[in-house]
C-alpha cells in the first residue's frame, strides 16, 4: 500500500482493555490477529480479507464473526453492489490489551494470550536470514516502579508507530516487551576493599 493517508480510514477508540475470557480467546489466534492487523490499514470486506490471507471466504467469515461477537470488530460502513449489501469491517480500538491480572472482573481466569515474542520470532526469521532485522536485548536491575515508568514511555512509542501513515510497500513488525527475570544471576555487592578482589 503506497498511500500516505492516516490509518485506518474509519473512527475507532484508542484502546480497549480485554475484560472477558471470550475476548482473550478471540485475539489469541494467529489468523485473527492477522485480520486485525490488516484492518489497521483500512476497513475491509470479508472477501478482501480472504483474498489477502489466501483463505476460503467461509473460514474468514467465521473468524470475523467471532471477533465481532467479542466486540473487537464492527461494521463501519456498507455499500450496495447489485442486490448485495457489502459490509466493511473495522476494529473497535487501535490497541487491545489484557491487564496484568489474569482474572476477569467476574473472577474467571483468562486463557493465555499470544506470546508476542514467539510470533515475532517466526515472523522475523526471513528478515534475520537476509540480514535485515534490527533488534537488541538488554537487562537492568531496577525497582518495579521504575520499570512501570519506563513502560509508559515505551507505550508512547508503540502508539506513535500505530498511527504512522501507510506510505510504503513493505510491512514492518515492531515488537517490544518488558518482563521480570527472577532467576537471572546476580553479582554479590561490590566490596570496598582490595583484599576481597581476586
Amino acid at each position: 500500500m503506497s498511500s500516505n493517508t492516516p490509518a485506518p480510514d474509519y473512527d475507532l477508540d484508542d484502546r480497549l482493555e480485554l475484560t472477558t475470557a471470550e475476548q482473550v480467546r478471540a485475539i489469541s489466534d494467529p489468523l485473527r490477529t492477522t485480520l486485525l492487523g490488516l484492518l489497521h490499514e483500512r476497513a475491509a470486506t470479508v472477501t478482501e480479507l480472504a483474498g489477502a490471507v489466501k483463505r476460503p471466504k467461509s473460514t474468514v467469515a467465521h473468524h470475523v464473526n467471532l471477533l465481532a461477537r467479542a466486540g473487537l470488530l464492527r461494521v463501519v460502513r456498507t455499500r450496495r453492489v447489485r442486490a448485495i449489501e457489502e459490509r466493511y469491517y473495522g476494529r473497535t480500538a487501535r490497541m487491545f490489551y489484557v491487564g496484568l491480572g489474569r482474572h476477569s472482573p467476574d473472577g474467571s481466569t483468562f486463557p493465555p494470550d499470544l506470546n508476542d515474542f514467539e510470533v515475532a520470532a517466526k515472523e522475523s526469521t526471513a528478515a534475520y536470514e537476509d540480514g535485515r532485522m534490527r533488534s537488541f536485548i538488554r537487562r537492568a536491575r531496577i525497582p518495579e516502579e521504575r520499570a512501570k515508568e519506563f513502560w509508559r514511555r515505551v507505550d508512547q512509542v508503540i502508539h506513535e508507530f500505530d498511527r504512522l501513515p501507510r506510505s510504503g510497500d513493505t510491512v514492518y513488525g515492531f515488537t517490544v516487551g518488558l518482563y521480570p527475570m527472577p532467576d537471572y544471576p546476580t553479582l554479590p555487592p561490590a566490596s570496598d576493599t582490595e583484599e576481597d578482589a581476586d
